[in-house]
């Protein structure tokens, strides 16, 4: 008996997720199809019923990643917790971010490797990088567009290189003080 559209839509949600996760713990090349499968609880053979090719589950995999500030955006938009651009970055620069980036930010995890992957993946990551500097922008006071998405800019990148160094050193004292120096640094520009 076969499938039904709503079930193979389930598992190919299952698949996208469980890649998303495992990409962010172990890199794009660090975790295979035969590996996924099996974590699924599929077969190999069943990948290429859901996937035409690898870089398209790379692809979905990694924009599944991307979206977190902009979920929480429209949580906020709909009567919930308020975004707030210091909470935006204690959240992102915290240790529990740190010590999971299955669970974290696809860019600080992935930011070199997605460098090097296919069109189709680098333009999703594209258009997601500029929605997280729009929405930073929007955060912040003043009327002047320009001065915000510049700032906007310069703490995006702050936050995903702070984040990328912190979990590269095996210095647990010198990884903290990344963390919380370029937060200090952000929330409170000299």
């Amino acid at each position: 008996m076969g499938y039904s559209k709503a079930q193979k839509e389930e598992t190919h949600k299952r698949i996208v997720a469980i890649a998303s996760k495992r990409f962010r713990e172990r890199g794009l090349a660090g975790f295979g199809i035969a590996e996924l499968m099996k974590e699924a609880g599929l077969t190999v053979g069943g990948f290429y019923k859901h996937f035409d090719s690898r870089d398209e589950l790379v692809a979905e995999a990694v924009s599944d990643a991307f979206g977190v500030w902009q979920r929480q955006k429209e949580a906020a938009e709909a009567g919930g917790q308020p975004l707030l651009f210091e909470k935006l970055i204690d959240d992102y620069l915290s240790d529990a971010h740190r010590k999971n980036p299955g669970a974290g930010c696809a860019f600080s995890a992935l930011a070199p490797e997605i460098a090097r992957s296919d069109k189709r993946t680098r333009t999703l990551t594209s258009e997601h990088v500029r929605d997280d500097i729009e929405l930073i922008a929007g955060l912040l006071p003043g009327k002047d567009k320009r001065a915000a998405r510049s700032r906007a800019i310069l703490t995006f990148s702050a936050l995903v290189g702070a984040m990328s160094l912190a979990r590269a050193v095996s210095d647990e004292v010198l990884s903290h003080e990344i963390l919380k120096t370029v937060a200090d640094l952000l929330k409170n520009p000299a």
